[in-house]
């Protein structure tokens, strides 16, 4: 099998685009696609400066999604005066996984000499995970706890590092898979969220790039996100920090297990395997859908809904928030 590009030895056939791809063209599309979802997501503001530059914070766990993303960033930013990038990392208190995954990302952010941020919950919280595993008051998946402690410390920590944008390394299949699951749920709400937080441009492009005509409204209570390689299927990522030889550490949680995202997980690998592209259009679709649903939800209809936490004064729309109200459950037990 030959390289559609160059005629050296393939090592990935796309079914998606028909593309036998050698290992340099394979990591040359990675870097481009994300390269282009930056430009078309306008994520370097016009307002962005070697004077004045943005500062990008990026979640980095040491796996391959973020360990790529952070290597790529650097490189195309590098020299650019504009942008500085900052990682941060999170432990959450699992033995015998985090620790080793958190030597890839102090390997590479030395290697790369990117600034590093290391925070854990049991400074945050007084929590550990496996702790709260073993407890489980609400009854719920760890991933489910875990999502709430996560994006707290992400959010609270990108404002706290005077972050202009706050990166992750979510590919096309957890996007595509976030999207089935909005959708299966009827949850036009989280749609419109999703799309204001993380999936719409930030400034109309003027060559009509931008996959929707509308640009994600301003959220005053939380630091933007964006995910510049969502259009990157998850097996050519991992492919990717293998070529290139970045220290990823590909092993999955011992606690991971939220069941309805496997189900999704499943039906959509079975759909990619007899319909390649499936995930792309749902994605294509779903982006517009989501536009739609922010006019409808977003923006001033979104903001009028937050209010601050009476515990800890995060951003929530009710009297405690979420992460509030599971503290307090553990504690109870």
């Amino acid at each position: 099998m030959e390289c559609d590009k160059c005629g050296d030895h393939a090592v990935l056939h796309a079914a998606y685009s028909g593309l036998h791809l050698c290992e340099d063209h394979l990591c040359r599309t990675v870097e481009k696609r994300l390269r282009r979802r930056v430009r078309e997501d306008g994520l370097v503001s016009d307002d962005a400066t070697p004077e004045d530059p943005e500062t990008w914070v990026i979640g980095l766990s040491g796996g391959k999604d973020s360990v790529v993303l952070t290597s790529i960033l650097h490189d195309v930013f590098e020299r650019d005066p504009r942008i500085e990038l900052v990682a941060l990392s999170i432990h959450e208190g699992i033995e015998g996984y985090r620790d080793k995954s958190l030597e890839a990302c102090e390997e590479l952010t030395e290697d790369l000499g990117i600034r590093h941020e290391v925070v854990s919950y049991a400074e945050e919280f007084d929590v550990r995970m496996d702790d709260v595993v073993e407890k489980d008051p609400e009854g719920m998946a760890a991933c489910a706890y875990c999502g709430v402690f996560r994006r707290d410390v992400l959010s609270r920590y990108a404002e706290e590092l005077d972050a202009d944008k706050l990166l992750t390394g979510h590919n096309l299949d957890d996007e595509a898979e976030t999207a089935l699951m909005n959708f299966f749920e009827g949850d036009v709400e989280q749609m419109a969220q999703h799309f204001d937080a993380s999936l719409g441009p930030f400034e109309k492009q003027s060559n009509g790039d931008a996959p929707t005509e509308r640009t994600r409204e301003k959220q005053d209570h939380h630091v933007p996100r964006a995910k510049p390689l969502r259009d990157v299927p998850e097996k050519e990522i991992a492919l990717y920090a293998r070529f290139r030889d970045l220290p990823a550490h590909i092993t999955e949680c011992p606690h991971a297990e939220e069941a309805y995202r496997g189900e999704i997980q499943q039906l959509m690998l079975g759909l990619e395997e007899n319909h390649p592209g499936t995930r792309h259009s749902i994605m294509a679709g779903y982006e517009k859908l989501a536009a739609l649903a922010a006019d409808a939800y977003g923006g001033d209809n979104a903001d009028a809904e937050f209010g601050e936490c009476d515990s800890c004064g995060a951003p929530t729309a009710r009297d405690l928030c979420r992460k509030c109200n599971l503290l307090d459950a553990l504690e109870a037990v």
